[in-house]
């Protein structure tokens, strides 16, 4: 009877202990949490503005008024860059075409030589060597 009352009170204080911890763990885990979320609140207010200073500078700048140099040199990187880009994707294309060309060219000039060989065959009587051997030059 003494050990069930010594296996009582073991398990006992094992729930407790247990619970314990457990409590513990979320309070740790809480506070990390929290300090993220503070971090992350911290990045967010670097990134955004406050709405009052967004149409302020909205405001600064109306349609009519001229463009900052910044703004002007800005402007004219990204319509370089856009050029640079339309120019290698006209050149790449104008590239695959005339491979695709000079593909098909060597095919027909394949396909004429090979029919040109095969009427050769079936007209030569073999008394005379090939057309190219036997020209007339004036």
């Amino acid at each position: 009877m003494a050990w069930r009352q010594l296996f009582l009170i073991c398990c006992l204080s094992a729930v407790v202990l247990l619970s314990t911890l457990r409590e513990g763990t979320a309070v740790a885990v809480g506070s990390r949490q929290l300090a993220g979320h503070e971090v992350q609140e911290g990045v967010e207010g670097k990134i955004f503005m406050q709405e009052s200073d967004a149409l302020n500078f909205l405001k600064k700048r109306g349609k009519r008024s001229s463009k900052s140099r910044e703004e002007v040199n800005a402007e004219n990187r990204q319509k370089l860059q856009a050029d640079e880009l339309r120019k290698e994707h006209y050149e790449e294309q104008r590239n695959e075409f005339e491979n695709f060309v000079e593909e098909q060219n060597d095919e027909q000039e394949e396909r004429s030589r090979e029919a040109i060989e095969q009427w050769r065959q079936w007209h030569s009587d073999g008394l005379y060597p090939p057309y190219l051997y036997n020209r007339h030059h004036i």
